[in-house]
């Protein structure tokens, strides 16, 4: 698996919070010149490092990174080229909800996949990448109002999945 996006991840969030390499080696166990390897990306984080780290620090860009590096790109990614300010996010998400909903009117979600034609087959395929869009473009926006709003990533997702099991929704 190729180097992935939790060094830069890393780098960004040492230097957002105003903390050095040697202090994420201290939270991580490791030599601070391995952080510098893991943020330069010559070196591939071990999962101790990944988890150490995010626990810490606690940031939603780290645990975005974190999954993905883990699962091989199969996460929503973290957008570095994109308007992050809350009210941009928050109408992306908007506008990409929409586009899920209209995707969703024209797919044949009600035919199994021996009964669809291939022109149902790709419009089924069109409300598969709109929903992946909708939840990258959420994932941002939980990002944005932890950060903005001093929330806890890690907290808000136990409080989350309290709720889902409170619901019967998972055991």
């Amino acid at each position: 698996m190729a180097i992935g996006q939790f060094g830069p991840a890393l780098g960004e969030v040492l230097k957002r919070k105003g903390k050095t390499r040697a202090e994420a080696g201290r939270v991580a166990h490791v030599d601070p010149t391995m952080i510098g390897k893991i943020v330069n990306g010559s070196r591939k984080p071990t999962q101790e490092v990944m988890r150490s780290a995010v626990t810490h620090y606690d940031d939603a860009q780290l645990y975005m990174a974190a999954a993905g590096e883990v699962t091989g790109g199969a996460f929503a990614p973290w957008l570095n080229n994109v308007d992050l300010h809350r009210a941009a996010v928050l109408m992306k998400s908007v506008e990409e909800l929409k586009e899920v909903l209209h995707a969703s009117g024209t797919a044949p979600i009600t035919k199994t996949n021996e009964q669809i034609t291939e022109s149902e087959r790709q419009q089924i395929k069109r409300l598969l990448m709109e929903t992946l869009e909708a939840i990258t473009a959420l994932m941002h926006l939980a990002a944005v109002l932890c950060r903005e709003y001093s929330f806890s990533w890690f907290g808000s997702w136990k409080e989350h999945r309290a709720d889902l099991k409170a619901k019967k929704y998972m055991k």
